[in-house]
């Protein structure tokens, strides 16, 4: 069987237009080749604002889920850049806590399975000794939330030195030492900081349950068109066939109101289905 059929490849919500309402974004999706769309939870008030639904709002977006078969598994939940679980604010850690134990009922209530926790202890203010910690608070009262709801969060590998490898996340996770925080590698943050692929998702093993992909160049995490990065994905899909990783694959891009999308993500698929058969065919011939 093509690993293609093997493993859900998915496309980042804001790929897709923003204009248009969830069944048509799904379907535009599926248009396109995916199996799955990431839903963002961003520092924006208007997405801020689904954690906010009513049952029925929530309902309507599992009805597109089953209307068009395309699901929603993850969340990128971006928001505690504006709203850090370590900001020495102590408002703004209740708010981050807040956001997180709303988004954890949010994936309950509309079939989402993996929270991705970005990886930052504070954005906009001085990380220090002090917002670590707070950090590592935060973090251990999210995933007694978690476990409570059967909800997974993962750690995503940032654009952010504090957490911009894989060891790094991993840390974390030994420290907190539950099977509901688990690691969600971005290979293309990875890249741009110059880490070692092969060392990066060793170091994660048998604790990955998503992988981002985008292309990148050395210091510039974003909007690199695939293909134009230094990104090595046929190495990474190689080193992840090794592992026998079956699990979700993203496509992380921006649509910024570009008027073919659909096409420009269609094509994105298709170079990543590349990248990963290159990966994935070396391994079964013992490359």
């Amino acid at each position: 069987m093509s690993i293609l059929k093997e493993i859900p490849i998915g496309i980042y919500e804001k790929a897709l237009p923003t204009s248009i309402g969830w069944e048509e974004r799904l379907s535009a999706a599926a248009k396109a080749g995916y199996d799955f769309v990431e839903i963002s939870i961003d520092e924006s008030d208007q997405r801020l604002a689904r954690l906010n639904w009513n049952k029925k709002e929530r309902d309507e977006l599992r009805q597109a889920v089953l209307a068009t078969g395309v699901k929603i598994p993850t969340m990128c939940l971006s928001g505690h850049r504006k709203y850090p679980l370590g900001s020495e604010d102590v408002e703004i850690r209740r708010q981050a806590l807040d956001i997180m134990e709303k988004a954890i009922n949010f994936a309950v209530d509309t079939g989402i399975r993996i929270v991705q926790v970005a990886g930052y202890d504070v954005f906009y203010e001085k990380s220090n000794e002090k917002t670590r910690g707070n950090f590592l608070d935060g973090l251990r009262r999210s995933v007694a939330w978690a476990e409570k709801a059967g909800v997974m969060l993962a750690i995503e590998t940032m654009d952010y030195e504090f957490m911009n490898s894989v060891e790094k996340t991993m840390a974390f996770v030994k420290l907190i030492n539950s099977p509901w925080l688990q690691v969600y590698p971005d290979i293309g943050n990875l890249s741009a900081w110059g880490q070692d692929i092969n060392k990066e998702f060793e170091a994660g093993r048998g604790h990955i349950v998503a992988v981002h992909v985008k292309d990148t160049v050395p210091g510039e995490f974003r909007r690199v068109p695939f293909g134009q990065g230094k990104v090595p994905f046929a190495a990474a899909f190689r080193k992840l066939a090794s592992m026998d990783y079956k699990g979700p694959v993203l496509v992380e891009m921006w649509n910024d109101d570009a008027a073919d999308s659909i096409n420009i993500i269609a094509e994105a698929r298709r170079y990543i289905s590349n990248q990963m058969l290159n990966g994935w065919s070396q391994v079964s011939q013992g490359v």
